[in-house]
């Protein structure tokens, strides 16, 4: 038997474009109709692609993960388009992630320049199954694999100056169409304080499901901070850095008024275009979905409260 090991195989060059594009379809038929289960979709249906194991984290909530298709054909990436579907539509054909190199620099003693392949094998693999809470009022629960962002950010050693990490993501015209559109002043950044990014939850993501990242998701590797708003988990990371001073996050900049630099998810702070309070599972009971209350730090209270114990968390919101 021939084992294909490159890890840079996209989902569109294993299965021919039309056979995807058509599952695609029948997944959300079955949505639509609350029959995700007799329709046969599982957690994890690709057996051709990429495989990246990892293993069982006692981190991980107990839910049941989303079905992957859904995961894998509803997501944001505005780099390939605003509509949910873009990503998967685009990044399959246009994403190249090899070569891939990731700069770690800043208030750091030993800057470097990481070659993907390195990253991969810089700390044993996990399989963390997290829950993600967007903004626009949607939840899924991913088993997602990597490792603690942690790991890096001690080989590249702190130093005192160091209080935030900023993460900059590629933006290539070339390979991202969506870069056309002035929703954002690109590249795409996203800022955490140290003690965030240090956080054992802080995952440096290469994987979901078992296999390797597929475009649509960040490939080939992204961040996954679970207490925070989805946009928090900046996707196809090309520089980490390191600063004194707080970064001027993407959506931040984009429309301050709607953004803050931390987005904690917080039921009780509403975001000026509706309310926080409840959220919809994708996959949960077809087009007549039940909308369920949204926890404060989308669950992760007892893990991370203590990260902004005297905080006044409505105004840094």
């Amino acid at each position: 038997m021939l084992i294909r090991h490159r890890l840079d195989i996209a989902p569109s060059e294993i299965t021919p474009r039309g056979v995807w594009q058509r599952r695609r379809e029948l997944v959300r038929s079955a949505v639509a109709a609350g029959l995700l289960g007799a329709a046969g979709v599982s957690p994890a249906q690709n057996p051709a692609a990429p495989k990246l194991p990892g293993k069982p984290s006692p981190l991980s909530t107990m839910e049941p993960p989303t079905p992957y298709n859904l995961v894998t054909t509803y997501c944001n990436f505005y780099e390939f388009g605003t509509e949910k579907e873009d990503p998967a539509r685009h990044a399959p054909k246009r994403l190249k992630t090899r070569p891939w190199r990731v700069v770690v620099d800043g208030e750091v003693k030993q800057p470097r320049t990481f070659d993907i392949d390195d990253l991969l094998k810089l700390a044993p693999m996990e399989e963390r199954v997290y829950r993600l809470r967007c903004v626009e009022a949607w939840s899924a629960v991913v088993p997602w694999v990597g490792y603690p962002l942690a790991e890096l950010i001690r080989r590249v050693e702190p130093t005192g100056s160091a209080k935030y990490v900023e993460f900059t993501t590629l933006a290539d015209p070339q390979q991202m169409p969506g870069l056309r559109s002035r929703v954002l002043d690109w590249p795409y950044v996203e800022g955490l304080r140290l003690d965030e990014a240090m956080h054992p939850l802080t995952l440096l993501a290469f994987g979901l499901y078992g296999e390797v990242l597929p475009a649509q998701n960040g490939a080939p590797l992204r961040l996954v901070v679970p207490w925070k708003y989805g946009f928090k988990s900046a996707k196809s990371l090309v520089r980490i850095r390191f600063t004194e001073k707080q970064p001027l996050n993407s959506w931040q900049k984009s429309a301050p008024h709607e953004y803050g630099f931390y987005s904690n998810v917080n039921p009780n702070v509403d975001h000026p275009r509706g309310s926080q309070a409840t959220e919809r599972r994708l996959g949960e009971d077809g087009l007549f979905s039940r909308r369920r209350p949204t926890l404060i730090f989308n669950g992760y209270g007892d893990q991370v409260a203590a990260l902004y114990a005297g905080m006044d968390l409505k105004r840094f919101y």
